[in-house]
């Protein structure tokens, strides 16, 4: 099996944008409890959709996504120095929802498992 230049790339890209969180190269106290959980790139390599999870409620998410597209430009130049690609994807962030629901199926099973 070949591995896609794309997922190399989409890997590459949640490593360094992780990292770029967990050093606080960001300095935003918005995006400080956000944790970066995949990326999706396009075959062409134009769109990246950056998938994220924060720690907190709606107001937390919501704060996030706005520290992540106020920090935008600030991300693609450093991806730009680090990956070494003529031309860096465009970036979408999208909020990671997978987490949520899992604690959600873990709730109604330890619900079921009470009841027996």
């Amino acid at each position: 099996m070949t591995y896609k230049r794309s997922q190399r790339i989409s890997d590459e890209i949640v490593k360094e944008v992780s990292e770029m969180i967990v050093r606080s190269e960001l300095r935003d106290p918005r995006i400080s409890s956000v944790f970066i959980t995949g990326v999706k790139i396009t075959e062409n390599l134009s769109l990246a959709e950056i998938f994220f999870t924060v720690l907190g409620g709606e107001a937390e998410r919501s704060d996030a996504l706005e520290g992540l597209l106020h920090a935008k430009g600030f991300i693609r130049s450093k991806l730009a120095k680090r990956l070494r690609m003529r031309k860096i994807p465009d970036i979408k962030f999208s909020y990671d929802s997978a987490l949520e629901k899992g604690y959600k199926v873990d709730e109604i099973l330890r619900g079921i498992a009470g009841e027996k």
